[in-house]
């Protein structure tokens, strides 16, 4: 690790935010701004809020590059993974209500969902497993082309398979476990399923689930799983590619490549009344609707969604640092990774840092150690994920808000 990130982590992990005075943001601007000239990203829109206030607000580069219509705050995104932890808050919801059980088998709610072993074992998989992604489970997104969950047709929740939940269902049933429940983790369509699992519990669709138990009390009317102003929807576009100089637009039917697999998008899903709500991936929002809901986590905040000890739970690292949910030093709670080993992960937040991200390009994190909460939603696959930018917009926040070490 070199010199400057690790006193950066030492700082995390020991020295409170600056606020003597208004902290300047020219390298966050900065870092936005090259991002957008060397055509790595086309649009975005950055909020940090410190002390659960905004601090910094930005909306930069274009919403629809061809008809060169500018982003605006207010820009309505395809949310894929940012759609996690909000479902995972709903299901958290329901079982303060006692209408979930984390430790109950998924079988009580949907008694077909049996997937099995490879030896044909039928071992129980748990609430708890689908919300920290230790059910076995795993995304077609993750495979080759010719992988198991690519052959039996299972969508990710990103594409236009044109199946019910029911059947993709069906079809994860019908596919081996990756390995015993509890006993490893991978990224999976288990937020799907747990949909499904909410849906069965309460006899309403999850869309409804949603609007009562987060996006409602939020007051966070650009969020959920239909567009509600398709004037302010941003266009998607895909990293360069075959030497490409500038993102492309996304086809209706695009494929991205991710690690050893392909992302399969299909943007138009938003407008398919009949697609089934993904637990996983099928919202769209507004960057300020989700500050809002970050926001609901702080300790003592006025507008909480959860208990105390509910958010405390979702906060806590259930699958170990084995996991490296986000590489060494990451484990995973409900609905977002954990930052167990601050020096181990090499970066400048601190310890107990919840992250994640979505694959139509945003990154976000909340630092309880700094009382800090940082989103970037871009228009951008897979650049605005996890590509060079969402690290240069953490590593300028904390260049404007730590303390300047002294020589």
């Amino acid at each position: 690790m070199s010199k400057p990130l690790l006193m950066a982590a030492a700082l995390a992990a020991a020295v409170p935010l600056a606020d003597a005075q208004p902290p300047s943001f020219a390298a966050l601007d900065a870092a936005i701004d090259r991002a957008i000239a060397q055509q790595r990203i086309v649009g975005a829109v950055v909020l940090v809020a410190h002390g659960g206030q905004v601090v910094y607000r930005r909306a930069a580069g274009l919403a629809d590059r061809e008809q060169r219509r500018p982003m605006r705050e207010d820009a309505i995104f395809r949310l894929s993974s940012v759609t996690k932890p909000m479902v995972s808050a709903a299901a958290l919801r329901l079982v303060e209500q006692g209408r979930l059980d984390l430790q109950a088998p998924v079988t009580r709610w949907l008694p077909d969902f049996r997937p099995q072993m490879p030896d044909g074992s039928m071992p129980v998989i748990t609430l708890h497993q689908l919300l920290t992604h230790t059910a076995g489970l795993s995304y077609g997104l993750l495979e080759p082309a010719d992988g198991p969950y690519r052959r039996a047709g299972i969508s990710d929740g990103l594409d236009d398979a044109g199946i019910t939940l029911e059947e993709n269902l069906r079809r994860i049933a019908g596919v081996p476990l990756a390995y015993p429940p509890g006993q490893g983790w991978r990224y999976s369509v288990a937020l799907d399923v747990l949909g499904a699992v909410m849906e069965a519990a309460t006899g309403s669709d999850l869309s409804l689930l949603l609007r009562q138990h987060v996006t409602g009390p939020l007051h966070m009317p650009d969020t959920g799983f239909r567009v509600v102003d398709g004037a302010r929807l941003a266009t998607p576009y895909q990293d360069a590619q075959d030497g490409g100089a500038e993102p492309q637009r996304m086809a209706p039917q695009a494929q991205v490549p991710f690690g050893e697999g392909r992302i399969r998008f299909a943007p138009d899903r938003v407008w398919d009344a009949g697609a089934y709500p993904s637990g996983g991936a099928g919202m769209v929002g507004t960057a300020p609707d989700f500050m809002q809901f970050l926001l609901s986590l702080r300790p003592g905040a006025m507008s909480r969604l959860l208990k105390p000890e509910t958010v405390a739970l979702m906060l806590r690292d259930h699958a170990g640092v084995q996991a490296q949910t986000q590489g060494p030093g990451w484990g995973f709670g409900y609905g977002w990774s954990v930052l167990v080993d601050p020096a181990l992960a090499g970066t400048p937040q601190g310890k107990g840092t919840i992250q994640w991200g979505g694959v139509y390009g945003h990154s976000w994190f909340v630092d309880p150690v700094h009382d800090l909460a940082v989103l970037a939603f871009t228009n951008t696959a897979i650049e605005g994920m996890s590509g060079a930018f969402a690290q240069d917009v953490r590593d300028a926040v904390y260049a404007a808000l730590l303390p300047v070490a002294a020589p």
